[in-house]
């Protein structure tokens, strides 16, 4: 069973956030990022710029995840 939410600041363009994922979305979005040779801030201000309005940040990120693992 999942651990609870853990709570990370990140900057987006500029301005800190923070954002609440479990510890294995934090370790999975990491790997994708240091696979990408971006940063996690780089990564998350990217997914932020894609998400619309419909979903939060936290949301966005887990989907993100969840869709690169899958290969879709």
């Amino acid at each position: 069973m999942p651990g609870r939410p853990q709570k990370h600041s990140l900057t987006l363009r500029g301005h800190r956030t923070s954002v609440s994922l479990e510890a294995e979305f934090w370790a999975a979005f990491r790997e994708i990022a240091a696979t990408r040779g971006q940063t996690i801030n780089e990564l998350a201000a990217q997914i932020d710029e894609d998400r619309g309005t419909d979903s939060g940040l936290a949301s966005a990120i887990r989907i993100h995840v969840l869709r690169h693992f899958r290969g879709s």
